[in-house]
């Protein structure tokens, strides 16, 4: 993966978060549904492990570095079943977190997930690998500024009604 791949994606990525705030019609509020907290937190436990298994194959001197990752980077990185379990759990847990979106939106990002997963595991070639790797980055960056309000503060208590 080249640094120009990587620095183009989080730069689409970062235009598509900066048109949500810069735009006044982002997110579809006719669309749009607030996570709950719970969601938000599968949503990004979800995401942290997608961003680890691409790590482990793209970055394995990154992830090595993180004490107790060797094992889990081994295991993705031979692309047998603990790879394929390290790939789809997260990926589940990203769809489950999302599943209260309008429907357009878990059904976009199951379909690039899946491509990710396929050109990942089918021997194809790494350049179309890495295309989906990039759709899917855009797609969920796409889903997250025009589907997702985050999770709402209204049903706590402030701080200073709280007990000491």
């Amino acid at each position: 993966m080249s640094t120009s791949f990587v620095l183009s994606l989080i730069a689409l990525v970062a235009l598509v978060i900066g048109a949500r705030l810069l735009l006044g019609g982002l997110p579809l509020s006719s669309l749009a549904k607030r996570l709950s907290v719970p969601d938000a937190v599968m949503t990004g436990v979800g995401l942290l492990g997608l961003a680890f298994h691409c790590g482990a194959m793209f970055f394995p001197g990154l992830v090595t570095a993180i004490p107790g990752a060797q094992a889990a980077a081994d295991a993705i990185n031979a692309l047998g079943t603990a790879s394929i379990v390290w790939y789809v759990v997260p990926a589940l847990l990203v769809l489950a977190g999302l599943r209260r979106l309008h429907w357009s939106g878990p059904a976009a990002i199951s379909l690039v997930l899946t491509a990710v997963g396929v050109t990942m595991y089918n021997g194809g070639p790494l350049e179309v690998h890495l295309a989906t790797i990039f759709a899917a980055g855009v797609v969920l960056a796409m889903v997250a500024a025009v589907l997702v309000l985050p999770p709402s503060g209204r049903n706590r208590r402030p701080l200073s009604d709280r007990p000491r």
